[in-house]
C-alpha cells in the first residue's frame, strides 16, 4: 500500500483533522533528495512537521533546503543519520525517508540542544522544554533524537524527567551511522528557517486531540551462566567476574580473544550479541558499541553499573518478528480508533538478526496491522518511558502509533 492508496483509503473514511505521509528518495543527491521525499510526504495541508532519517553520507543543509523547496517554510524539520531507513518501500542503506505530521488536530513544538550544554542529562533537561511550547490539545508525548555516540542515553531520559514528570511519555531513538561508529549527526531547523548540525539532542513535543500509544518489545533471552559487573564507570565496563571485561564478554559469547584487534568484525559481531542487565525495572539490554583491545574494556550505549548481574542475550529470527507484532499491537491498542500513522524505532542489531526475507516479512506484517503511513530507523538505542523514571533501552522495538 503506498501513500497515495492510504490518502484515498483515508478519504473513505471518517473525516479526522490529523493525517501523516512518507515519502523516500534513492537519489544521492541530497538536495533533491530532499525534495523528492518531501513532496512524496506531504499528502494533505497544515503539515507541521517533518521527521526525517537518512544516510549519513548526505549533506544535511543541503537535503533541509531541499525539503524547504517544496514546503511553505513554516514546518518544523527535525531528523537524524541512521543504522538504515525504514518505510513502505522496504529498509534501505543511505537513502531518505521522511514522514510529514499535521492538521487542525495536531500541534508539535521543538527544542534543540547545541554543543555548549554541559552534559546529556542536561541536554535533556532543555529539549524537554518543548513540551512548555507546544500548545496542550489533549494528549501530549515528547520524541527524543540523540547523538547515538554521545555517551550514557539514559542520562537523557533523566534530564527529560526531570523536566516533565510522569505525565508525559517519551520516545524516540539514537542516531545511527551505518555501523561505522564513529560519527552521528542530528539537524534541526531554528524558526527562522535556518538548518542547524552536529547537535547532541534534539526534542519535539507532539500534542494531539487524540490517544498516541507506544510499543516496547525486544525479542532477546538470556542465555548461559549469569556474570558480576566487578568495576564499571558510566558506560564503560573495565572487569567482569573481575577478568577484564572484554576477555569475560568474548568467552561468554563463545568469541575468539583477538576479535576486537578488528574493529569492523568486533562491531558487526556485537551488534548482535548484547549484554542483559539486572536493573530495578527488569532485565534491559545493552549494546556494546565499542571495546579497547589494549585495555581490554567495552563501552556500551548506556550505563552498566558495577554491582550488576548481567548474561548474555540471545534473539532468533522468531523472537524478533514475534516482538516487531507484539509492539505495533500495544501502541495501537492504546488508540480509540485505528492510526493515522505509526513511527518505528528499531535497534541496529536486530536488523543483524534478520535476513532480507526476514525483514520484508516484518514490514509486511506491521502495514497490514496499522493500515496507515509508517516510517522509521534503524537506531543505536531507543527512548520509552511510559511509567517510572527508566526509560532508555537497547536492541529494542519502539513503536509510536498516532491515533
Amino acid at each position: 500500500m503506498n501513500n497515495t492508496e492510504i490518502a484515498r483509503t483515508r478519504s473513505n473514511q471518517e473525516s479526522r483533522p490529523r493525517w501523516t505521509g512518507v515519502g523516500e528518495s534513492v537519489t544521492a543527491d541530497s538536495y533533491a533528495a530532499g525534495a523528492e521525499a518531501a513532496a512524496d510526504a506531504l499528502v494533505d495541508d497544515e503539515v507541521a512537521l517533518l521527521i526525517v532519517f537518512c544516510g549519513h553520507q548526505h549533506n544535511y543543509r543541503e537535503l533541509v533546503s531541499g525539503i524547504q523547496s517544496v514546503t511553505d517554510g513554516n514546518a518544523q524539520i527535525v531528523g537524524c543519520t541512521t543504522g538504515g531507513e525504514i518505510a513502505l518501500g522496504g529498509v534501505r542503506d543511505g537513502s531518505v525517508v521522511i514522514m510529514a505530521i499535521g492538521g487542525s488536530g495536531l500541534a508539535v513544538a521543538a527544542e534543540i540542544a547545541h554543543r555548549e550544554t554541559d552534559d546529556l542529562r542536561s541536554a535533556g533537561e532543555y529539549v524537554a522544554g518543548a513540551v512548555d511550547k507546544v500548545d496542550d490539545l489533549g494528549h501530549t508525548v515528547l520524541m527524543l533524537l540523540s547523538d547515538g555516540l554521545a555517551g550514557d542515553q539514559q542520562e537523557v531520559v533523566r534530564g527529560a524527567y526531570a523536566r516533565v514528570g510522569a505525565p508525559i511519555p517519551l520516545v524516540g531513538g539514537c542516531a545511527g551511522d551505518g555501523l561505522e561508529m564513529t560519527k552521528t549527526t542530528l539537524f534541526a531547523t531554528e524558526p527562522d528557517g535556518t538548518c542547524v548540525t552536529d547537535v547532541p539532542v534534539v526534542g519535539v513535543a507532539i500534542s494531539s486531540i487524540a490517544p498516541m500509544g507506544i510499543g516496547v518489545e525486544h525479542g532477546w533471552e538470556p542465555v548461559g551462566e549469569a556474570v558480576l559487573i566487578t568495576r564499571s564507570q558510566g558506560n564503560t565496563v573495565y572487569t567482569i567476574d573481575e577478568e577484564p571485561a572484554l576477555d569475560r564478554y568474548l568467552r561468554l559469547h563463545g568469541a575468539p580473544l583477538d576479535l576486537a584487534d578488528d574493529h569492523e568484525a568486533f562491531t558487526r559481531f556485537a551488534a548482535t550479541h548484547p549484554l542483559g542487565v539486572v536493573r530495578r525495572s527488569g532485565n534491559e539490554v545493552r549494546f556494546i558499541f565499542g571495546a579497547d583491545p589494549e585495555l581490554r574494556t567495552i563501552t556500551s550505549i548506556a550505563a552498566v553499573p558495577s554491582g550488576s548481574m548481567a548474561w548474555a542475550m540471545q534473539g532468533t529470527a522468531d523472537s524478533i518478528l514475534e516482538a516487531t507484532d507484539a509492539a505495533c499491537t500495544a501502541a495501537i491498542e492504546q488508540l480509540d480508533g485505528p492510526p493515522v500513522g505509526l513511527l518505528a524505532f528499531d535497534c541496529v542489531a536486530r536488523r543483524g538478526q534478520l535476513n532480507q526475507e526476514q525483514i520484508y516479512q516484518g514490514l509486511d506484517s506491521l502495514q497490514a496491522k496499522v493500515g496507515a503511513p509508517i516510517a522509521g530507523f534503524y537506531t543505536y538505542g531507543e527512548f520509552a518511558r511510559v511509567k517510572g523514571a527508566s526509560g532508555f533501552h537497547n536492541q529494542t522495538l519502539v513503536t509510536l502509533a498516532i491515533g
